[in-house]
């Protein structure tokens, strides 16, 4: 009998060129459908709820596969394709969905995580997931332009070319400037956590290099007003790079309804 299921996934993403197969190179979504296919024999699609890109990061990737013949708990499920995966790959958990269930289709909303290192010395044991400022900069400064992102808006300046989308209007119910403890070697650190009904090709690493742009001083926070009713690209900010970015969190009616 076929059974779905909802997977949780996390990963480093720096060895792999994202989520989403591609032919020849190394991606989360090959291996772990890899590992499914020895487990119960045949090849099963493993759909993930967003394509991450080359070097993001994942604490909860969602994703649903539908599996024939197996007999055994789900739990039991995610330790068998654990097996077969690479330290920097591991499904944390594996749930019965109900039949239908699609990662992708069924999401209601997603939370990222941008993770920066505000100045300081260079830390060599996690700067793959940090992206370190050389000067610190205004996080109040900071905070003030990010409530102007939250809302229903026209994300299109904020969103890359390569990937366009039917529409770039996205409903934002959170942009947080978020202190951090600082690192083992008092590095100062801030997270910007950004969660929407969906995101757009980009989008939080553009929003991110604009806010970051408020925090150098170099625009004021009302200027991200003036980027959304541009609805251009070329008026935001620069594009922060993929290692301080974390799919945090993938919420779910059946599972979330709260």
């Amino acid at each position: 009998m076929q059974r779905t299921f909802k997977l949780t996934v996390a990963y480093d993403g720096t060895d792999y060129v994202g989520w989403q197969i591609q032919p020849g190179r190394p991606t989360i979504q090959g291996l772990i459908e890899r590992s499914v296919a020895r487990r119960v024999g045949q090849r099963v699609g493993v759909v993930g709820s967003g394509r991450t890109d080359s070097g993001v990061h994942a604490i909860a990737q969602a994703a649903s596969c539908v599996v024939p013949h197996w007999a055994a708990t789900a739990e039991s499920f995610a330790t068998a394709v654990n097996v077969d995966l690479p330290d920097s790959i591991l499904v944390t958990e594996a749930v019965d969905a109900p039949e239908g269930f699609h990662a992708i289709r069924d999401s209601i909303s997603k939370r990222y995580r941008y993770q920066i290192q505000n100045g300081g010395n260079r830390n060599p044991l996690e700067h793959r997931y940090w992206y370190r400022l050389r000067k610190p900069v205004d996080t109040d400064a900071m905070t003030e332009a990010s409530r102007r992102i939250v809302g229903r808006h026209d994300f299109a300046s904020f969103q890359a070319a390569g990937a366009q989308r039917k529409t770039t209007e996205r409903n934002v119910s959170a942009c947080d400037v978020i202190p951090l403890p600082d690192g083992p070697w008092g590095e100062p650190r801030v997270a910007i956590e950004v969660e929407a009904d969906g995101f757009l090709y980009n989008m939080v690493r553009n929003i991110v290099g604009t806010l970051i742009e408020v925090g150098r001083g170099k625009r004021p926070a009302a200027w991200v007003d003036q980027v959304l009713a541009a609805k251009n690209r070329d008026h935001a900010g620069p594009t922060a790079p993929p290692h301080g970015l974390f799919l945090l969190s993938v919420r779910y009616a059946p599972f979330d309804a709260g």
